[in-house]
């Protein structure tokens, strides 16, 4: 028997439960038990703070400092010390920053459940939930609670997120009042097929699902773009082992004391990484939610806009994205030559999943056909049903794609009504009438929407099953319109120009969506059907897939299955679905797209959510993410060529002097004021080339890239050399202001060389605060030779022929640069992106769902 207790709470009268509670005892429960709400790891800048100091970066910084200050170098153990704490301050606050606004963005989503309080429905956020509380289920729903089955009409529950199995699980009402496990509903599952009541008995953190998500923490799957910077990191610390090991091992064979030796090769170490690369990263991503969420463009998860930018394909329904989606109905079409044009009608509107004894007619949630069909002129009407309602009613669901409505009229045997797909509600007619089939593909060729109603007799019939659809015989057809959008063919001009290829997906006819695709001038590359589909194994429906451009008539499992093959074979997919059908498909996606408006599985499932279902909007978020994926990449080829060159010409010089040429701290100063400077890329100009083919990770182009203009860089640092010791004959002071002035100068100005791909650098326009921050860095590097800490940090001023001499440099440096950029972009070759793995995927799926069960305190 169920207990008498709820999470602590009464439970009410069973005779009363269907009433639900009243508002003020679901306030009461609200406040003791809290919100129907996962608390996952959100904003917290303690937590940030720390990890910062998980960097290996930051960890060689405070070894080296401790090292320098336990042998007696104070002097360097102070300006690391410094320099170790600007790195922090900077990588706090862009991260929590980042953190912050991924928060907003996910605040700004919200999900919506129908409860039904003192016996009438409401509403009502996910989060406002309270044991006791009665739920209204329909297909697509994302059960919001653990609950217990009051009511089940043909209910099954998507249970994969949770046990794993692909097949749906039947739920019913306990018989005699006994829990069984298809008497309970578990939070998080998906209602596959039918409707249904159920009362909440546990919420939050209390259910199990909640525990999965809360132990998960919101750790979202890792993204291409963070498998990039992996790999990155990777290569980082294979040279930096190399090139300090080998340093190392050679200050020991020239007899250099240990600790000196130690100090320098650790120096060298952190000098050839990119310190700030987490607060660039986390920079651009935040400064490009912003800019995203003012085109209509809410991103779940920032990594997520990077993939964007990633995005080659994209796979989309077709209805209110190349069509207004306003759908209308036109008329109905009898074709049995019994049945009148209002009787049809009638039929259309008895077999919908409406609650006819409501006091009022509410066609929330209904699809988009049926409340077209309800909210046409004289509706009304039909009003009569109210008085004589359905006796039974089978929802609709993707697998038989039709409703059935059990009638019985006055004085007349039970009727069973069905209305949905023309194709599987003829396939269970028989006496076809001849004009049926003819008259329908007419409409199609019209590119009209349409739905198939057929009736039958059942005598002494109480109750509706699958098994009563069949022997039916068609009444006729409602069709309904729903206009091309005007703007439509130039958005996916648009997205053609960036490189995105675009096929529909789509539960329509074929000739209906070949009929928009001619309508607007897209080419198509043929059509496959659901049933063609089912019939091809991967590696035939692989192939036929990519050149294919319109997928018909095809159901949750097919998409899905198209989206992951599609993936397979090297694209970067993205699905644009807001339907409970394309929950599957969305997941499948390595970025899943949805609207606002969407049904709330789709929602769940998507990482970007569209607040205007346009492809234009969507253009724009690719737009965005590879202009963030070029920023970064400016900074990372910035950072290794510069960083390896100034660090392997450190490493030649430190054998071939009888002293080090930058000491420690000098080394670090110089990394932290270039890296400083480079925290204005995030605001740069991108050019449009750039923008017009999808982004992807290399690292052998970056490796390669470091190795050729590393190696100029280290050829003008020799002549730096030669210049300080040949013709100024400076002492080891002026050599260390003399390189440490060139140095910031040629890797700080040479942004503007590194940041575009055109010839000459000076064709792009670089931002104004890139220009400011890169002008800054060289004037402060040149002025501390000449500071009152100059003695502090090392550094003797040197003379002015030094600086007339440096321009020269600088300006054939520039000069050798661009021609080698020339050569060296002539030959760029990219990797294709890699698909998430199953495990991947399933933590995702978590992760995802329990969005909407986030606190948002």
């Amino acid at each position: 028997m169920r207990s008498s207790t709820v999470s602590g709470v009464p439970v009410r009268d069973p005779s009363k439960i269907r009433e639900g509670l009243s508002p003020e005892e679901a306030a009461r429960r609200l406040r003791e038990l809290g919100p129907n709400a996962i608390h996952p790891r959100r904003a917290n800048a303690a937590r940030v703070l720390i990890r910062q100091f998980r960097s290996p970066i930051l960890l060689l910084l405070i070894v080296t400092a401790g090292v320098s200050f336990l042998v007696g170098d104070s002097t360097n153990s102070l300006v690391i010390g410094v320099i170790l704490i600007a790195s922090v301050a900077l990588g706090f606050a862009n991260e929590f920053r980042a953190e912050r606004a991924a928060d907003a963005l996910h605040d700004s989503v919200r999900h919506h459940v129908t409860v039904v309080r003192a016996g009438t429905a409401h509403e009502v956020d996910v989060a406002e939930l309270v044991p006791g509380d009665v739920v209204r289920l329909s297909v697509g729903t994302v059960v919001p609670a653990d609950m217990a089955v009051l009511e089940a009409r043909d209910l099954s529950c998507d249970e994969a997120i949770l046990t794993g199995e692909s097949e749906p699980t039947r739920k019913a009402a306990p018989a005699d009042g006994e829990e069984a496990a298809t008497s309970v509903l578990q939070m998080g599952t998906i209602v596959h097929t039918g409707g249904g009541l159920g009362e909440v008995t546990a919420t939050g953190t209390r259910t199990a699902f909640g525990r999965i998500a809360e132990g998960l923490g919101a750790t979202a799957p890792v993204t291409e773009f963070q498998r990039g910077l992996s790999r990155f990191s990777v290569l980082l610390l294979e040279v930096a082992l190399v090139l300090t090991t080998l340093i190392f091992v050679a200050n020991l064979l020239l007899q250099r004391p240990l600790i000196e030796s130690l100090l320098f090769s650790l120096a060298i170490a952190v000098g050839i990484t990119p310190q700030l690369l987490p607060a660039v990263v986390s920079t651009s991503l935040a400064s490009g939610s912003r800019a995203l969420a003012c085109k209509k463009v809410l991103v779940k998860r920032l990594v997520c806009i990077e993939d964007l930018g990633d995005l080659d394909l994209l796979v989309t329904d077709k209805t209110g994205t190349l069509t207004q989606g306003r759908i209308g109905f036109a008329r109905a079409l009898p074709v049995d030559g019994v049945t009148d044009a209002a009787a049809l009608t009638g039929f259309g509107l008895t077999a919908s999943e409406v609650d006819f004894a409501s006091p009022e007619l509410d066609v929330t949630g209904l699809n988009s056909l049926d409340t077209a069909l309800w909210e046409q002129p004289g509706a009304e009407a039909y009003s009569a049903m109210r008085t004589s309602p359905p006796l039974d009613v089978l929802p609709f669901d993707h697998e038989r794609r039709m409703t059935s409505a059990l009638v019985r009229r006055a004085g007349e045997e039970p009727m069973v009504i069905v209305k949905g797909s023309p194709e599987d509600v003829m396939a269970r007619c028989i006496a076809l009438p001849a004009e049926a089939t003819a008259t329908l593909e007419a409409l199609y060729r019209d590119g009209e929407r349409v739905l198939a109603v057929a009736t039958r007799t059942a005598p002494g019939a109480t109750a509706l099953s699958r098994d009563t659809e069949h022997e039916l015989r068609l009444a006729g057809f409602l069709v309904f319109v729903d206009p091309v959008k005007a703007d439509a063919a130039e958005s996916i001009g648009r997205l053609a120009r960036l490189g995105v290829q675009v096929k529909i997906a789509t539960g329509d006819s074929a000739v209906v969506t070949e009929k928009l695709c001619a309508d607007l001038g897209i080419a198509s590359g043929g059509t496959l059907t659901g049933a063609e589909v089912e019939g091809l194994d991967d590696t035939a429906l692989a192939a036929a897939a990519r050149g294919a451009t319109i997928f018909a008539r095809v159901g949750p499992e097919q998409k899905a299955r198209i989206i992951r093959l599609l993936r397979a074979k090297g694209h970067s997919v993205a699905f644009l679905g807001d339907g409970v059908n394309d929950a599957l498909a969305l997941h499948q996606a390595d970025i899943g797209v949805s609207v606002d408006s969407a049904a709330d599985v789709a929602k769940d499932a998507a990482d970007v959510i569209l607040l205007d279902k346009d492809l234009g909007v969507l253009s724009d978020g690719v737009l965005e993410g590879r202009r963030i994926f070029a920023n970064t990449m400016k900074y990372l080829l910035m950072g290794t060529s510069s960083n390896f060159g100034n660090m392997f010409s450190a490493s030649v010089a430190s054998v071939v002097l009888s002293f080090l040429p930058m000491l420690p701290g000098q080394i670090l100063l110089n990394n932290l004021l270039y890296d400083t400077g480079q925290m204005a890329i995030p605001t740069d100009r991108v050019d449009p080339e750039q923008l017009e083919r999808p982004s992807r990770w290399d690292i052998s182009f970056i490796r390669r890239f470091m190795l050729v203009f590393g190696s100029i860089s280290s050829i003008f640092d020799f002549a730096t050399f030669a210049l300080m010791l040949l013709v100024l004959n400076a002492g080891i002071g002026e050599f260390r202001a003399g390189w440490f002035i060139e140095s910031i100068a040629t890797q700080t100005l040479i942004v503007f060389a590194i940041r575009t791909r055109r010839v000459p650098f000076f064709r792009s326009r670089p931002s104004f605060a890139l220009i400011a921050a890169a002008v800054g860095v060289v004037v402060v590097g040149a002025w501390l030779p000449f500071s009152p800490l100059s003695g502090f940090l090392g550094f003797t001023p040197i003379p002015a022929a030094f600086f007339l001499a440096l321009v020269g440099m600088i300006v054939v440096y520039l000069v050798i640069v661009e021609f080698a950029k020339k050569l060296f972009f002539a030959h760029v070759a990219r990797t294709p992106a890699g698909p998430r793995t199953p495990r991947d995927r399933l933590r995702h799926q978590i992760i995802r769902r329990s969005s909407r069960f986030t606190s948002r305190s």
